[in-house]
């Protein structure tokens, strides 16, 4: 039996958040991964070029690995009454519910995430509180069926973690052989701390605008749970 591996698609999405851990996931013995929308046109990423889905919502098969990527397209998906189903319906039977950056707002936003620790991009994670979630500032983290990872390129240490959960360390060691995936960054800035506060300064300068704009649609989809689990 195939191992049913799906993320979800959307538009302006952090491309590299989902295909980073599906090039890692894909080599999974026996692995088939599903790119999963709405509808089967292609769907618009933050560098500007399109990714295919390859089934929608409705056609989706039942998930054994259910995982949201992040990007600045996590705005509309939180408040995306649709979309945020999707994840509930598939999540009841999913053997693991995961993501990667800021994609974990998503879940957390269909309630998927109270209870939880998980990782989320720093930029990001202190927003988690407001889900009934808990932000571990790690690049990869677990608590019972839910692995997540923390910004962006964290999605390939944590698909090589989910990999090892799956199919074994050797198999997850053969697969990081084969893609190379020995980092070996040209500065030590890849965090807050390393960076320095006037790097961080800087960064939150150019983003504040997209920062602001996200924030009032969390407000709305923290509320929005809050009103749900109160019934």
């Amino acid at each position: 039996m195939s191992i049913k591996i799906g993320f979800l698609l959307f538009p302006n999405l952090t491309q590299l958040d989902l295909t980073g851990p599906a090039q890692v996931l894909s080599r999974i013995p026996d692995a088939k991964v599903h790119l999963i929308w709405k509808t089967i046109e292609p769907v618009l990423t933050d560098v500007g070029f399109t990714i295919n889905p390859t089934t929608t919502f409705a056609d989706c098969p039942q998930l054994d690995v259910l995982c949201v990527p992040g990007g600045s397209g996590i705005n509309e998906q939180m408040v995306d009454p649709e979309t945020l189903s999707f994840l509930r319906q598939q999540s009841e039977h999913a053997k693991y519910i995961t993501s990667v950056c800021n994609g974990s707002l998503i879940l957390a936003a269909a309630g998927l995430l109270v209870g939880y620790k998980t990782a989320c991009h720093w930029m990001w994670s202190s927003y988690l509180e407001r889900f009934g979630a808990q932000a571990v500032d790690e690049r990869v983290v677990r608590d019972r069926n839910h692995f997540s990872g923390g910004g962006v390129t964290a999605g390939i240490d944590f698909a090589l973690t989910l990999a090892a959960e799956i199919a074994g360390e050797e198999v997850a060691k053969r697969i990081q052989l084969a893609l190379e995936y020995d980092p070996q960054p040209p500065f030590s800035c890849g965090t807050p701390t390393k960076a320095g506060a006037a790097i961080v300064e800087k960064v939150l300068l150019l983003q504040a605008e997209r920062i602001q704009r996200i924030e009032k649609n969390i407000a709305i989809a923290a509320q929005t749970l809050g009103q749900q689990t109160a019934k």
